[in-house]
């Protein structure tokens, strides 16, 4: 287990991935689970005992781990630690605002999807799922780097661990869909139908078909409220906004006659 999120500073790691996951579940596949991680309590499971862990540790460990990294590019390890620990760090509240990480915030992690590119570049017999599942909800999200093929590299060492996961399998299909890779998207929905309950199979396979046609989320709706007709847009964060259509109005067209009259 990864991280302990009942202890100091992690309210916000998990304040970072539920923005993630509002901006990726545009039309309620939260309900279902997606982006919950390995079922149970969801991605909030994937912790461990780290009470006594605090944001100064944090730093010390990444120079610790950059240093080591440094002088031993091959160790697997050392790419793992200072994976988790650039994480721990980019958790803290003077790098997460409400709408996603501030400037600092962007660089942590940033530095941690380098750390992990890394470590998976070593071909680690067994990748740490967990931390693969944090990259892809941390950093890899619109509110993170927005880099939905990363994401999706992420989630396919996750699934290897829980290989008959709808959820996973669903949002798989959803990064896909997000990195226009259809192929792959398009199977990773029918492994999600495939392995939802029996009362979610409908459900699930309408709403992945829809992600499939608008993956970022976004939608659009017209009304008429006050004599003015509005456009409302809800975005991938689930928020909605509206702007008033303007009519257009035509002109017609000037006609000029001409009388002759003729003198008899």
């Amino acid at each position: 287990m990864l991280f302990d999120l009942r202890g100091k500073g992690r309210r916000r790691t998990v304040r970072v991935i539920y923005i993630g996951l509002a901006m990726l579940m545009g039309i309620g596949l939260v309900g279902f689970g997606i982006g919950g991680g390995f079922g149970g309590g969801g991605l909030l499971n994937a912790a461990s005992n780290n009470e006594g862990s605090n944001q100064a540790s944090f730093s010390s460990q990444i120079k610790k781990y950059t240093k080591v990294t440094a002088q031993q590019p091959n160790n697997v390890a050392a790419w793992e630690k200072l994976t988790k620990a650039l994480l721990h760090e980019a958790g803290g509240e003077a790098y997460i605002t409400s709408t996603g990480y501030t400037t600092k915030g962007k660089e942590l992690i940033s530095q941690a999807g380098r750390a992990w590119e890394s470590y998976l570049a070593l071909n680690p017999p067994k990748p740490n799922t967990e931390l693969a599942q944090l990259v892809a909800n941390d950093v890899y999200v619109e509110g993170g780097l927005n880099q939905p093929a990363k994401a999706l590299q992420a989630l396919q060492v996750v699934i290897v661990a829980k290989p008959e996961s709808a959820a996973l399998w669903a949002q798989i299909a959803q990064y896909a869909y997000k990195a226009k890779n259809m192929r792959v998207g398009d199977l990773a929905a029918a492994k999600a139908v495939q392995f939802a309950p029996a009362a979610q199979k409908v459900r699930v396979k309408a709403e992945l078909a829809e992600i499939r046609k608008n993956p970022n989320g976004e939608k659009a709706y017209t009304t008429t409220t006050n004599g003015k007709t509005l456009e409302v847009k809800k975005g991938a964060n689930g928020q909605f906004s509206a702007t008033e259509v303007k009519k257009t109005t035509s002109t017609a067209p000037t006609t000029t006659s001409t009388t002759t009259t003729t003198k008899k």
